[in-house]
């Protein structure tokens, strides 16, 4: 596969952006001047007619919590929501992991605050009669992961591989097959062990009324780094400061209003919490790994 180009789109752009090294003059008020309005996106939707469908009961409800208008600002890809932060066009982001490091480090994004996801976790799995016992006996076979850059489908799983001494760009071999595909290969045997989300597992365990003993976990890792709201570099600190406390304090009205949509059930039973930078080291680790670090910097 050719890792150099997996970011492709989304990198060939963002390399392009100018970051911005220092904030607005504007930024570097005290005094508490609140915007006329945000323009708001979400990175993994496209088109205002998704966004209407599943986020407009959060946008009503952000309006209400922060006391500011909210407009959609809907976004075709990762790439257009970076290049519109990075030139002011866009107010506030809600974006994953990846997504996250990538545009914060060419955009000087700022995190406002995190939100957890539960059950938000890699695995790595087998077939039962394969053989394999550990992740280093993965060295030399082909794996089966969801989609390139993936947090959960792609990086999460690397992250196990890397850490069990395998090097991803040459002790084993990674096909992206997407949500259903990949564990259908992993049952069909094309493949000698899958990658991914442990959510798509036990759904696949369920469906196919098979057990762990069929297909048993090699490993089932930690809580990946939360999603994160972010602005842009333009904004002021003290108006970053009331968003954030603000948010905080109607967090139920807000978590509600955006898990009832069936597309962000993932968000049921979320939380929103301190974005701390230093979470989302591993991912970045991983994008070192398979010779990506220079989109990093």
């Amino acid at each position: 596969m050719k890792r150099r180009s997996f970011i492709g789109y989304l990198l060939l752009f963002l390399a392009g952006c100018t970051a911005v090294n220092s904030r607005s003059p504007e930024a570097n008020t005290s005094a508490l001047k609140l915007p006329e309005k945000l323009r708001f996106a979400v990175t993994d939707v496209q088109g205002i007619e998704n966004l209407q469908r599943d986020y407009e009961q959060f946008r009503r409800q952000l309006e209400i919590a922060l006391n500011i208008p909210i407009e959609f600002f809907p976004v075709d890809s990762y790439t257009a929501s970076a290049i519109a932060l990075q030139n002011n066009k866009v107010d506030l982001v809600l974006t994953g992991p990846a997504e996250y490091i990538l545009t914060q480090s060419r955009t000087n994004a700022i995190p406002v605050i995190a939100i957890t996801r539960p059950n938000y976790r890699s695995a790595i799995a087998v077939s039962g009669t394969s053989g394999i016992k550990s992740l280093a006996d993965l060295k030399g076979k082909k794996i089966a992961m969801l989609k390139l850059g993936s947090t959960s489908g792609h990086l999460g799983p690397t992250k196990f591989l890397i850490d069990a001494g395998l090097d991803p760009k040459t002790d084993y071999e990674v096909v992206m097959l997407g949500r259903e595909g990949s564990l259908d290969a992993l049952k069909q045997g094309t493949v000698d062990a899958w990658g991914g989300p442990t959510v798509d597992y036990e759904q696949f365990l369920k469906s196919e009324n098979l057990t762990e003993v069929d297909f048993p976990m090699l490993k089932r890792g930690d809580l990946l780094p939360s999603d994160v709201f972010m602005v842009n570099s333009y904004t002021p600190p003290a108006t970053i400061d009331y968003i954030r406390s603000r948010l905080l304090e109607s967090q139920e009205q807000l978590i509600e209003a955006l898990s009832t949509p069936q597309a962000n059930a993932k968000y049921k039973n979320s939380k929103l919490v301190s974005a701390n930078d230093a979470d989302y080291d591993p991912i970045r680790e991983v994008y070192r790994a398979i010779g990506q670090g220079d989109f990093l910097k």
